[in-house]
């Protein structure tokens, strides 16, 4: 029996990829339209992988199919974002609760590492605001995985790929940057209290602040 090749499937997931940088990084505007065309003769491509990596950014909420128009970088309104903002809050804050109820002394070391990164990345004199949001996705997306929840973890990540859209907005608000690492900073407190109901209060309120933030 001859091997089946997998190559179509991995060239269109590439594709995904790619587009997804490019929209999360703006290359790609929201609201702008995709032209499928360009971007297949850029990559050397035939339109078939490049339609298939458009349906899975279509399912992930970064693309919107429109009939008979093709497809366009989602636009983020104040309603989508906070809708997203208010599911991250439940499903992150809930996470938290469990980290600072179960978490082993060695993941909490972790997570206080990752802290660590943060408050370098946060200095004045050298502030990194892209590797602080890098450093900040990491520590979310380790927290919910010493939480151990692959639903879960599913959700949380298709939300934050639609947050993105709009973290360019919340980047440059001035202070943000120190408030967000405050409000880490009680995250991390809480945590490694084992206060259950600290942490996830102090989870909550960084998103609450988060889409003030944003919007």
């Amino acid at each position: 029996m001859s091997a089946v090749s997998l190559s179509p499937r991995a060239l269109y997931e590439e594709v995904a990829e790619l587009l997804r940088q490019r929209i999360f990084k703006r290359e790609l505007e929201p609201g702008s339209w995709i032209d499928e065309l360009k971007i297949a003769e850029d990559y050397g491509i035939s339109r078939t992988p490049l339609r298939e990596a458009l349906k899975v950014l279509a399912a992930e909420g970064l693309v919107t199919m429109k009939v008979r128009r093709g497809a366009y970088v989602t636009e983020v309104n104040e309603k989508d974002l906070a809708d997203v903002y208010h599911l991250l809050s439940l499903l992150e804050s809930d996470a938290a609760g469990v980290v600072a109820s179960r978490a082993t002394d060695a993941q909490l070391r972790e997570l206080q590492t990752l802290h660590d990164e943060l408050e370098a990345a946060a200095q004045p004199a050298k502030q990194d605001r892209e590797r602080f949001f890098e450093i900040n996705e990491r520590f979310h997306m380790r927290l919910l995985e010493i939480a151990d929840n692959r639903w879960r973890d599913q959700m949380v990540a298709d939300l934050r790929k639609v947050m993105k859209l709009n973290r360019h907005h919340s980047l440059f608000k001035s202070g943000r940057i120190e408030e967000s690492l405050a409000e880490h900073r009680a995250i991390v407190a809480a945590l490694l209290a084992h206060d259950v109901a600290a942490a996830t209060q102090a989870m909550q309120a960084h998103f609450r602040n988060g889409l003030e933030a944003a919007t």
